[in-house]
């Protein structure tokens, strides 16, 4: 503040000053002298009225102010002309409406996740890292899934940023090489045996990372792409248990991430299946896109199929018969007594409408094109996670585009918003569990208002259908919504073969229950289970191709990992 107030009482002295010089003659500079002294002994009385008004402004950063708007206004015009104005607004405006446009919906859904178990793969990738900070700081319980050793610096460093971000300590590392079916299977015996069981959803990111780039393609690429799409499936097929033996009210669900690039490989999806049967064969060479696009594809189906399995599960949960006053709840067969036998045989009559939907809701999502695990990867500029796929060339064409890929592409924090919308959204089961309560409710309202007139009971209604977003089992969800795809069905020879061995496997397992009358009831073999076909995303004939894919190379890639054990195990080693 003194300093302000000395510059402004220097700056009219200045000014004097200035004034002087441009007069001639010794009278004039005499005057001038004078006039100097004067407003040098005028400068405390100056002080002493400026520091009484407080909120008057130096002259002198009016000067510097003006100084600095005329010299850019000097050089906005310079740069761009006054009759470019409107020209550079539309253009500002069209680039800030395409990058709001390009990054996606985001969801309008929020959940209470406390005291829920998640388990998310690909933890240490920029979606997983995402996801992991939504989930926690909405109260979520983590278990990340970890390639490295548990005292490898990211487990070490971040993981505990995680916790501090998040405002949340229950975030924990557990190792898994999902590159390996022996790591693979000893997580899950591990979690399967060791403390709690608990688990409310998973979430697959790993498979979303891309693999290989459009300027470097190897074999091996091929083999990291089926081993993350097998990695899924074993997973899956080994925690299944923990599912199926959890409450019947429990809301479990199963996330699978990929790539955007399946739309790629749909006309050519179901012949390079059927051609890829056999695990011995080495897949034939494809292009980046059609290559990513047949593995998310792969995935997309394996899931819808997965959930044919599960609704075709015996269902445990009470089923909504609407005959009755209010919807009171039925027991299943499985569970009922000798008393709710006819109930239960009525109910049966209208079995579709009235059986509850599984608990258990497995999606896909695709987030769509991101900066860093989708164009970064294509393009080869990322050589400390994909060497093979590095390339010079891409990698500086990456920095020449990166305002583009800025723009258009999306960030990590915007493509987990269709991540958390799956989490987020009321599955079936949930809302019929709703209908079911409120139909309670009222029934035992109207129960006791008995119409004495009338000797008759009020008719009770159900809650009013609201118009309410429900997440759609097996479905693909892009931007927060529905994504149809039409996949081309099994030519006729291949679906011909496929009838014969589905007719095959069950007549052997037929025999096989006719022998063994204690086996159990949740046995996921599709010849046991009446599938229903709902013609989506290629139908039921599609996925058990899908399914058999996925069981046949498992197979093999545990083989072909017990194989070098065996060669490296010295001949001597018995004694």
């Amino acid at each position: 503040m003194y300093l302000s107030i000395t510059l402004h009482a220097f700056s009219s002295v200045l000014e004097r000053h200035t004034l002087c010089r441009q007069r001639d003659g010794r009278k004039a500079t005499a005057w001038c002298g004078r006039s100097q002294r004067s407003q040098l002994y005028l400068i405390p009385r100056r002080l002493r009225h400026i520091q009484s008004s407080p909120s008057t402004t130096p002259p002198l950063l009016h000067r510097i102010a003006y100084m600095v708007l005329k010299a850019a206004y000097a050089l906005a015009t310079y740069v761009l002309p006054t009759g470019y104005y409107w020209h550079a607004a539309i253009g500002i405006t069209s680039l800030v409406v395409t990058y709001a446009f390009a990054q996606g919906k985001t969801t309008d859904r929020e959940r209470d996740l406390h005291a829920r178990t998640i388990l998310v793969t690909g933890a240490f990738t920029p979606l997983g890292l995402t996801t992991i900070s939504g989930l926690a700081s909405r109260g979520a319980n983590i278990i990340a899934i970890s390639p490295y050793p548990l005292d490898h610096p990211f487990n070490t460093l971040i993981i505990p940023a995680l916790r501090t971000t998040a405002k949340n300590e229950n975030i924990f590392a557990e190792h898994a090489d999902l590159s390996s079916p022996v790591s693979i299977r000893e997580f899950c015996t591990k979690f399967l045996t060791e403390g709690d069981q608990r688990l409310d959803a998973i979430v697959f990111a790993h498979e979303y990372y891309g693999i290989g780039s459009l300027f470097a393609s190897k074999p091996s690429h091929e083999k990291k792409r089926e081993a993350a799409s097998l990695a899924t499936f074993l997973i899956v097929t080994l925690l299944l248990p923990a599912f199926l033996v959890a409450p019947v009210e429990r809301d479990i669900r199963i996330v699978s991430v990929v790539n955007p690039y399946y739309a790629a490989a749909v006309p050519s999806f179901s012949s390079d299946l059927i051609a890829s049967m056999t695990p011995g064969e080495s897949p034939k060479k494809r292009s980046l896109f059609l290559a990513e696009g047949h593995r998310a594809l792969r995935t997309i189906v394996l899931t819808r199929h997965l959930q044919r399995i599960l609704n075709a599960l015996p269902n445990r949960a009470p089923s909504l018969d609407l005959k009755t006053p209010g919807g009171v709840p039925v027991e299943s067969q499985s569970s009922a007594g000798g008393s709710t036998a006819k109930e239960s045989n009525a109910g049966a009559e209208d079995k579709s409408k009235s059986k509850f939907p599984s608990n258990i809701v497995a999606v896909t999502v695709a987030p769509g094109m991101s900066r860093t695990e989708t164009i970064r990867i294509a393009m080869g500029a990322d050589k400390t996670v994909d060497p093979d796929g590095y390339s010079t060339f891409g990698f500086i064409l990456f920095i020449l585009c990166l305002p583009e890929i800025w723009i258009f592409a999306k960030s990590s924090n915007m493509a987990v918003q269709i991540v958390l919308h799956a989490l987020f959204l009321p599955t079936p089961f949930k809302r019929a569990l709703a209908h079911l309560a409120a139909a309670t409710a009222t029934a035992a309202k109207t129960s006791s208002e008995i119409d004495e007139t009338q000797g008759a009971e009020k008719t009770p209604s159900l809650i009013p259908n609201t118009l309410t977003e429900i997440l759609k089992p097996g479905a693909l969800y892009r931007e927060c919504s529905v994504v149809t795809l039409r996949l081309p069905s099994l030519p006729p020879a291949a679906e011909q073969s496929s009838e014969e061995a589905k007719d095959g496997e069950k007549a052997a397992k037929t025999k096989k229950t006719q022998q063994k009358k204690g086996k159990d009831e949740t046995n996921l073999q599709d010849g046991e289970l009446d599938i229903e076909d709902d013609g989506e995303y290629g139908g039921e004939k599609v996925g058990r191709l899908a399914w058999e894919w996925f069981e046949t190379h498992l197979k093999t890639w545990e083989a072909s990992e017990e194989k070098p054990k065996k060669l490296a195990t010295p001949q001597g080693s018995k004694d």
